[in-house]
Formats: C-alpha cells, sequence, structure tokens
C-alpha cells in the first residue's frame, strides 16, 4: 500500500514525507520534483509555457503510473485531489493523509518561497485563506486521514501519521 500525502501548499507534505520515508525505510515520491525533472523547467515555467491544465495532465499520468508501485510514500502537489480522477487513481493503490494547517502558518512556511505559482503575486495570510476555502471540502472528501500539523513537530505528525495508518487498515480488512 502506498501513502498519498495531500493538502494546501506549505502544510509540510513534503518535509513529512522525507522524514517518514526514513523512519520507514522507503522510497519517497515528490511529485512536483518528478515532473520538474521530465519536464526540464520549473513549474511556474510549465504555468506559464503550457497552461496549468497541462500540468494537471501530467500528475493524473504520474498517478496512473504510481498504481504499479507499492509501498511507496507520495508527497501530491497542492492541486492534485481537485480532481476527481486523481483521487481515484491515488485509492486505487493507497491512503490518503490530508494535512492541514491554518492559513497564518501556511503563509509563515512559504512567504519566502518563489516557486509557488498560485500565490507568487499574492502572497498574505487572508488569500491563502481564500484559497484554503475553496480547496477544503475537495481536500476533506479525498481524505482517508486528516492530520492537522499546526504547532507540531515533525516526528509528532510522522507518528500520527503512522498511527493513523495502521487504525485505517484494521478498518479497511
Amino acid at each position: 500500500m502506498n501513502i498519498f500525502l495531500i493538502g494546501f501548499m506549505g502544510t509540510g507534505k513534503s518535509t513529512i514525507s522525507t522524514v517518514l520515508g526514513k523512519e520507514l525505510s522507503t522510497e519517497v515520491i515528490e511529485m512536483d520534483e518528478l515532473i520538474v525533472k521530465r519536464q526540464g523547467m520549473p513549474i511556474s515555467q510549465i504555468f506559464e509555457t503550457r497552461g496549468e491544465e497541462y500540468f494537471r495532465e501530467l500528475e493524473t499520468g504520474l498517478l496512473v503510473e504510481l498504481q504499479q508501485r507499492d509501498g511507496v510514500i507520495v508527497s501530491c502537489g497542492g492541486g492534485t485531489p481537485m480532481r476527481e480522477c486523481n483521487v481515484a487513481e491515488m485509492k486505487k493503490s493507497g491512503i490518503i493523509v490530508l494535512l492541514t494547517a491554518r492559513p497564518e502558518t501556511i503563509f509563515e512556511r512559504v512567504r519566502y518561497s518563489h516557486n509557488r505559482p498560485l500565490i507568487e503575486h499574492n502572497k498574505t495570510a487572508e488569500y491563502i485563506a481564500e484559497l484554503l476555502e475553496k480547496r477544503r471540502e475537495k481536500y476533506e472528501a479525498a481524505a482517508d486521514v486528516t492530520i492537522a500539523t499546526d504547532g507540531k513537530d515533525t516526528r509528532e505528525i510522522c507518528r500520527e501519521i503512522q498511527d493513523s495508518v495502521k487504525e485505517w487498515e484494521k478498518q479497511s480488512c
């Protein structure tokens, strides 16, 4: 079974997936990084030159490809669960873990980042809150498990994920 980490930018998907991968001695796939590597350009340039829809198709293709894998941790891009077909692809091979954080926490985590095209020209907690609200329903509908990351250290979050995954597996049998 694969573990798919979803959530808004800045909720900790990349950091948590890296630490969780080390703790579980398993491979981590960072979807955005893999797409950037394969396309030979940053996400902002993919959005600019090919458009968001092209990027979303790349995500879907990668999720289909990941069904051939087992036991990997996948850090998904923030928009990945916005497409129902993506959620369906993830559920075929694993559990979906939603990481959440308050808009103010997200702002503090992403304020100096320049590789987030959706907020690059409007980096405020208020704008982040608006985007979060637009995505909240789809994030929650996709999630098998939800973990809040505000005020917690990485190891605590990883422990919560591991405990939640074990509980989910028991209930799924």
